[in-house]
Formats: C-alpha cells, sequence, structure tokens
C-alpha cells in the first residue's frame, strides 16, 4: 500500500514539475498555461532542436532552483522560476560559440533563476513586477564577459560598432506577412515565419483576449516603425514589433486591475514607445556589441505601471 502510494506520489510531482516547467515557458509572455508552454516549445524546436533542447532544459533548471530554494510552491506551479531562466539559456546558448556554450547557457538559466528570486524581494513592496529585467542584466554581463574570460567566445552576429562610422540602411523589400510573424517570434529570438504563426497559436490557445492584444500591439509597432522611417529589413524581422507585443499584453491585460475605457490606449502608447526605445537602446549599446533584448518592454511598462500609482485612472 505504501509503495503504491510512493509510486503515485512520485507520478504526481513529477507531472507538476513537468507542468510548472511549460508554464515557465509560457510565462515569458506572461501567460500561465502548460499547453501554450508546449506549443512555444514545439515552435522553438521546428526552428532549432538545439534551441528546444535548451529551452525545455533551462525551464527545468530554474523550476528546480525555486523547489531546492524552499520558494512559495504558489509561484513555483505558476511558472515564476522558470521564465527569466528561459529567455537567458536561449540567448547565451544563440549568442556564444564554443565547445562550452551550452553548459554556460544552462548556468546562466540557474543564476537567473536566482536573480529572479532576489529581484521578488527588492520589488516585492512596490507592486512593480520584475518582468524580464533578470534576463536583460544577466545575459549582458554574461556576454560582456568574453572580452576577459576565453571560455565565453561571442558569435560573429555580435561585435562593437563605431557610431561615427554608421549608416541607416533602408534597402531591403517590404513585407507585411513576414513583419507579422516574426514579431511574435523574436520574443524568443526566432527568425521565422511558420514558428512565429504557433506562437501566435499558443497565445490564443490560452486566451482570445491576449491574441487579438498581441496582433493589435504588433501592428502598432510595425506602423510606427515604418512611418518614423526605420529600417525595412529591421522593422520586417520584428525586431521593432515583439517588445510592443509584450508592452500591450502587460499594460492592458496582466498587469490592469481596473479595466476602463483608457486601457487598450494606454497599452497602445506603451507600444509605440517601445519604438523608440528600441532605436535608441539599440544605437547605445552598439559600441559594446550588445543586442537590445527586452528591455524596451521592461522600460515601457515599469513607466506605465508608475505612472498609474499617481494616476489610477489611467
Amino acid at each position: 500500500m505504501q509503495s503504491e502510494m510512493r509510486k503515485s506520489w512520485t507520478r504526481e510531482s513529477l507531472v507538476a514539475f513537468l507542468v510548472a516547467s511549460l508554464k515557465g515557458i509560457s510565462q515569458v509572455l506572461l501567460i500561465e498555461n502548460a499547453i501554450s508552454g508546449l506549443l512555444i516549445l514545439l515552435a522553438i524546436t521546428t526552428y532549432s532542436s538545439f534551441l528546444g533542447v535548451i529551452t525545455l532544459l533551462s525551464a527545468f533548471v530554474g523550476t528546480i532552483v525555486g523547489k531546492l530554494g524552499g520558494a512559495d510552491e504558489k509561484s513555483i506551479s505558476q511558472g515564476l522560476f522558470g521564465y527569466n531562466s528561459v529567455l537567458t539559456g536561449i540567448v547565451l546558448a544563440s549568442f556564444l560559440t564554443g565547445s562550452y556554450h551550452w553548459i554556460i547557457a544552462l548556468v546562466g538559466a540557474a543564476i537567473a533563476a536566482i536573480f529572479t528570486a532576489a529581484m521578488m524581494h527588492v520589488l516585492k513592496d512596490s507592486g512593480i513586477p520584475i518582468l524580464t529585467f533578470p534576463f536583460i542584466i544577466l545575459s549582458w554581463l554574461m556576454l560582456l564577459a568574453s572580452y576577459r574570460l576565453k571560455v565565453f567566445q561571442l558569435t560573429p552576429d555580435l561585435f562593437p560598432q563605431d557610431l561615427s562610422h554608421w549608416e541607416v540602411d533602408m534597402t531591403g523589400k517590404v513585407d507585411w506577412v513576414d513583419g507579422t510573424f516574426n514579431g511574435i517570434g523574436q520574443i524568443f529570438f526566432l527568425d521565422s515565419t511558420f514558428s512565429g504563426a504557433l506562437i501566435f497559436v499558443s497565445i490564443f490557445w490560452a486566451s482570445w483576449k491576449f491574441g487579438l492584444y498581441a496582433i493589435i500591439g504588433n501592428s502598432v509597432a510595425l506602423l510606427t516603425s515604418y512611418l518614423l522611417g526605420a529600417e525595412p529589413n529591421l522593422i520586417f524581422m520584428g525586431l521593432y514589433g515583439y517588445n510592443a507585443i509584450l508592452t500591450i499584453i502587460a499594460v492592458s491585460i496582466v498587469y490592469n486591475a481596473k479595466s476602463n475605457r483608457f486601457t487598450p490606449f494606454l497599452g497602445i502608447i506603451g507600444a509605440c514607445l517601445t519604438v523608440l526605445l528600441t532605436a535608441s537602446i539599440a544605437t547605445l549599446l552598439l559600441p559594446f556589441g550588445l543586442p537590445t533584448l527586452t528591455l524596451p518592454f521592461v522600460l515601457s511598462t515599469w513607466l506605465l505601471l508608475g505612472a498609474r500609482k499617481v494616476l489610477p485612472r489611467l
């Protein structure tokens, strides 16, 4: 009898662990849904089987750190210790090379979970969410370590550039379809129309409202960047869209306690703001050879949520 109970408990624990890990993947999109997480994992795996494995292992690592560290079970089961780990693992696996880059990616995923816990403590009384801030800072620091530590080897895609010789490249085709699906795919740093479409499916699976706002946010970013004269290649690769999608979902749905008539417009303002922030932050980071990541999303969301503390009608 005890043996059967032990087996049942072990089986239930494994299922709970897997569900929490999949939710850690979906929480990148501010969604708590294991099926959505599975669909996102499938989208990443179809783009790159290696990144698919790193994504799943990073989600496992983040969840394990939460459990071993004795974190609140509710936070663990919601996947809140997984999403920064997932993004960190993907970025380090994508932008580092060498024999040990996958190990560095998983170690980074573990540190990201610890960083997430620290930020939870620091911001617990502010009412401001940590979002992906731990992932951003940690990824930048580990990428910068490549200039001093030989084990960290950057890919040729990242290299410092002199601003005095920078020229805007206005060549490139206009492809609104690619821009639509690449925008959502770039949240996971995927440049694939099919993967982007699958991620859209994962969002609509969780909630039609999330899906609708994701489309609105991406459309706003595409139009804003196009009208402001951004480089076409960057627009339709989705590099102006993914931060806008995350921002509108965060501001208009997830962190909106009292919905009112201004709710959609505030999210749209946030989406527009990410375009300006993306352009300026990308320029700021050029001499360091660092990617923008999701910093425009974090800054725009923090700005609007902070303003809402003083201007409650927003």
